[in-house]
């Protein structure tokens, strides 16, 4: 078994495809696919599902996955014993809703980088749905979701509270929405501004149709993710629901471009979860970044409970 077998293995389940993994590695996809058939021959377990649609971690490989991750965490570790300067970088894989990616996400990866210069850091913009299958299949090492204070949690990830917020309607400071000092489902749907909405898949989507009873105004909007959300307010296309930690802090916020307001009557808390997959050990950068997102949330969580 040689040290290579296993760094390809690791790059087709974070690339979920023997094509993407074999460019990015500069091997040929037949060189490539034979390394991972010898290996899978030297384990006696197929440690890939092949599909046209590409190569994802089998239920044997993502057992073992934690094992082939802690080689590699060794091996680089020996590197840097021996004071190899050149040795390549590992890469830490973080998957987000987007509901918290200015406020928190951005200042926490800033901070690991300082820490940790020849680690890289690849953010991926997804669905919860999809944060979670990568998390499972090792594609990703932690995943930011939203959660509704009540939902049941997955037992099959390790959950961390990082922020408890509320709903908000995020607004231009001259919308006729902003004169108000709550509103309300009835002010969202009366026409007095177009809504713009995330797409079903998000939490955020779930909690404004259960919040409006299944209704809409005549002119509304659908999105991916809070940011673009955030822009299409700051532009002045209508107002959105989202999150308060998702905007308060927020670039567009502070420069005075979106306002929010709270809704009324409603003592929904949503929370921001940070999750990572249940396994006897994590990578060591994994674990460092897992703790900065923590220091870094006390930190905004606190001017948030400070909060008018």
């Amino acid at each position: 078994m040689r040290t290579e077998q296993l760094e390809y293995i690791a790059a087709v389940t974070r690339l979920g495809s023997l094509r993407r993994a074999a460019e990015e590695l500069h091997l040929s996809q037949p060189a490539l696919s034979e390394t991972v058939r010898n290996l899978e021959r030297e384990l006696g377990v197929d440690l890939l599902e092949r599909k046209r649609s590409g190569a994802r971690m089998s239920a044997e490989g993502r057992e073992l996955l934690p094992h082939i991750i802690n080689v590699l965490d060794a091996v680089d570790r020996l590197r840097g014993a021996a004071g190899e300067q050149h040795r390549i970088s590992r890469m830490v894989r973080v998957g987000t809703v987007n509901a918290a990616t200015v406020p928190l996400l951005i200042p926490t990866v800033r901070e690991f980088r300082a820490a940790h210069p020849l680690t890289q850091v690849e953010v991926v913009g997804a669905q919860q749905t999809e944060i979670h299958r990568a998390l499972s299949e090792g594609g990703l090492d932690l995943g930011l979701v939203n959660h509704l204070y009540g939902d049941d949690l997955p037992a099959d990830f390790k959950t961390t509270e990082l922020l408890r917020g509320r709903p908000v309607v995020c607004l231009r400071p001259d919308s006729p929405l902003a004169a108000l000092d709550a509103v309300s489902a009835a002010d969202l749907l009366d026409g007095r501004e177009a809504l713009i909405a995330m797409r079903s898949g998000y939490v955020m989507h779930r909690y404004l149709h259960r919040l409006l009873e299944g209704r809409g105004p005549a002119l509304s909007y659908t999105t991916d993710g809070a940011e673009m959300g955030k822009l299409m307010v700051a532009e002045g296309l209508g107002a959105t629901v989202l999150p308060d930690f998702s905007v308060i802090g927020d670039p567009l916020e502070r420069c005075g471009a979106i306002t929010h307001r709270p809704l009324t009557d409603d003592t929904t808390r949503v929370l921001l979860m940070l999750r990572r997959r249940r396994a006897e050990s994590v990578p060591r950068a994994a674990h460092d970044l897992h703790e900065a997102f923590v220091r870094r949330a006390a930190e905004l969580g606190g001017r948030l409970s400070g909060r008018p």
